[in-house]
C-alpha cells in the first residue's frame, strides 16, 4: 500500500508539473488575444482625436447695405472642419468657408445701377472650443468655442477692375451634437470597420464674427446658422 501510495503521489506530482506551462501558454494567449477581442467588440482602444466636420447653411451679414447691393439679407454659406482633441472636453482647429452673393453694382454717392457684382468670401478660422461630453453614448454634446478670423474676398463688378483683399477678426460659436451611433448601431460598425470613425453626429451650430476693413469701416462679419456632420477619429 505504501509503494502504491507513493507512486500515485508521484504521478500526480508529474501531472500537475506537466499541466503548470499549459496554463501559463493559455494565460499568455489570453493576454496577446485581448487587443483583437477589444477591437471585435467595437470598443476604441483610446478616445477618439481628431474629428472633421462638414456643414453648411445661410450666412447673415453684418453689413447694413448688404441688401442694398444684393437684394437679400443672407445668402448660402458651405464650410468644413478639422479639430485635434487635447482632450476629451478641449479640442483646437481649422475651419473654412465659402460665401458667394450677386446682385446690383452701385455708383458711389450717385445710387445708380452700374452693373452685377459678384462677392465671394473665404473666411479662415482658428479655434479653441470646449465640449460639455461626459460619456461615449452621451446623446446630447453641448459645445461653445471662440477664435481668431482671417477674411479673403474677391469683388468682380462688371466694366470696373476686380477688387482683392483680406481682413482680420475674431468670432464666436455655439452650438449641439446628437450622437447618430445609438440610432443606427449597423451603420456606425461600418463606419468604424471601413473608415476608421469611432463616433458620427449630426449637429447645430451658430457662428457670429466681427470683421472690418478700410478707414471708414465696411463689415465683412456676420452671423452663421449652420448643420453639418461630424466624424471623430
Amino acid at each position: 500500500m505504501k509503494i502504491t501510495i507513493a507512486a500515485d503521489s508521484e504521478q500526480r506530482d508529474n501531472w500537475r508539473g506537466r499541466k503548470e506551462p499549459v496554463r501559463r501558454v493559455r494565460i499568455l494567449l489570453l493576454l496577446l488575444l485581448f487587443p483583437l477581442i477589444s477591437l471585435a467588440s467595437g470598443i476604441p482602444q483610446e478616445p477618439p482625436r481628431w474629428s472633421l466636420e462638414i456643414k453648411g447653411g445661410s450666412f447673415f451679414p453684418k453689413e447694413e447695405n448688404w441688401k442694398a447691393y444684393y437684394g437679400d439679407d443672407k445668402t448660402g454659406q458651405f464650410s468644413g472642419a478639422i479639430a485635434y482633441k487635447l482632450i476629451r472636453q478641449f479640442e483646437v482647429g481649422i475651419d473654412g468657408s465659402y460665401i458667394k452673393d450677386e446682385g446690383k453694382g452701385l455708383a458711389a454717392q450717385q445710387e445708380q445701377i452700374t452693373g452685377n457684382v459678384t462677392l465671394e468670401l473665404y473666411p479662415l478660422q482658428l479655434f479653441a472650443l470646449v465640449r460639455g461630453v461626459f460619456s461615449e453614448n452621451q446623446w446630447l454634446v453641448p459645445y461653445l468655442g471662440a477664435g481668431w478670423t482671417r477674411i479673403y474676398y474677391e469683388q468682380d463688378i462688371r466694366g470696373q477692375e476686380k477688387r482683392r483683399g483680406a481682413a482680420t477678426g475674431t468670432h464666436i460659436r455655439g452650438g449641439v451634437q446628437l450622437l447618430l451611433d445609438n440610432i443606427d448601431r449597423s451603420t456606425a460598425w461600418g463606419f468604424h470597420e471601413n473608415f476608421g470613425v469611432d463616433n458620427s453626429y449630426f449637429f447645430l451650430e451658430v457662428q457670429r464674427s466681427s470683421v472690418e476693413i478700410g478707414s471708414d469701416p465696411v463689415e465683412l462679419g456676420g452671423t452663421s446658422y449652420q448643420a453639418g456632420l461630424l466624424f471623430e477619429f
